[in-house]
């Protein structure tokens, strides 16, 4: 007897989101979760993707592969954010529809949005202003996955669908002390901070802007709530070819900072950069369209910190502390 479950494609499985994909799909229990590491499938390389997808039955792919990273990351690298970004878009969703693969989910990004768009940002809001220029290579490359699916689907009858999550914490984020993400890099930060008993910690920009923040289980939850509506009933929901999937919530960076001070357990003072890029000044999702079809997230930001936290230090990815010298 053949197993009739499908075969699912987790691109990107070993990144913060790709990893959190597999924990849901194989919670849930009802399919064959296909990956495939970087040295075994460079998705850069067009003939390697078209060579996999002709060798595997893949019934569904989550995209979730990127190159990705924070302020200081996207100015540094601009080449790289936009070329390997929409060469993982176009060689995947390409090879994808030429092997028959008819359903899809591509996992976009907020800052595809006009950097003074208003807020909360609807997904009509798209290509209606200015992007932020720190991000803009990147942005216009989850741009352009967005166009690549829409137009499959229009010209190819694909059921190929998008989710462009808000900023985003949790288990496997990247906490490089230059090139990480807003909360890991706090952490960091912080966590260095407690272990060397340093009094102050200085935090990039004047503190002020505005972020909403998910953490990364509720978007896995949302991508397979997203994949399991009825077509017609996703249709209906992304109305502009894609839905927001966001916390409801937001805090100042100076908030945030207070919040993983205390995950950490740093005592001393914080001070702002204001020299250092602040970047978008308020970036919120409306996400009534995929709250509509019946998702909300559960981790609040105070508990999914702490959880992120002790998940670091217990993976080894913060260094563990030495314990206090008796006294």
């Amino acid at each position: 007897m053949t197993d009739a479950r499908p075969r699912i494609l987790v691109a990107g499985h070993r990144g913060m989101v790709g990893s959190a994909l597999v924990r849901a799909l194989t919670a849930r229990g009802d399919a064959e979760i296909v990956v495939r590491s970087h040295a075994e499938l460079d998705l850069c390389d067009q003939q390697q993707v078209q060579a996999f997808f002709a060798s595997e039955r893949i019934d569904q792919v989550y995209l979730a592969a990127a190159r990705v990273g924070g302020i200081h990351a996207n100015n540094s690298y601009p080449a790289e954010f936009i070329h390997q970004n929409l060469a993982i878009a176009t060689h995947v969703i390409h090879a994808a529809w030429q092997h028959g693969v008819r359903k899809l989910l591509f996992l976009g990004s907020s800052c595809i949005y006009p950097r003074l768009a208003t807020q909360p940002i609807r997904e009509e809001a798209l290509l209606t202003g200015a992007l932020e220029p720190t991000n803009a290579p990147y942005a216009l490359a989850k741009i352009a996955g967005i166009m690549l699916c829409d137009s499959y689907n229009r010209q190819y009858g694909t059921d190929y669908r998008c989710a462009m999550p808000t900023n985003l914490y949790g288990p496997g984020d990247n906490y490089h002390a230059e090139n990480s993400h807003v909360i890991p890099g706090l952490l960091r930060r912080f966590h260095d901070a407690a272990a060397s008993g340093a009094s102050h910690v200085s935090v990039w920009g004047t503190g002020r802007p505005l972020r909403e923040f998910l953490h990364v289980d509720d978007l896995a939850s949302a991508c397979l709530h997203m994949m399991a509506l009825p077509r017609d009933a996703y249709r209906q929901a992304a109305r502009h070819g894609f839905l927001n999937v966001g916390s409801d919530d937001e805090v100042s960076i100076a908030v945030l900072a207070d919040l993983v001070a205390h995950a950490t357990g740093y005592g001393g003072t914080i001070g702002f950069d204001p020299s250092r890029p602040d970047g978008t000044p308020r970036k919120r999702l409306d996400c009534q369209a995929i709250a509509a079809t019946g998702w909300r997230p559960r981790i609040p930001l105070h508990d999914g910190l702490q959880d992120t936290y002790r998940r670091a230090v217990a993976d080894g990815l913060l260094p563990a502390r030495e314990p206090a010298p008796a006294t």
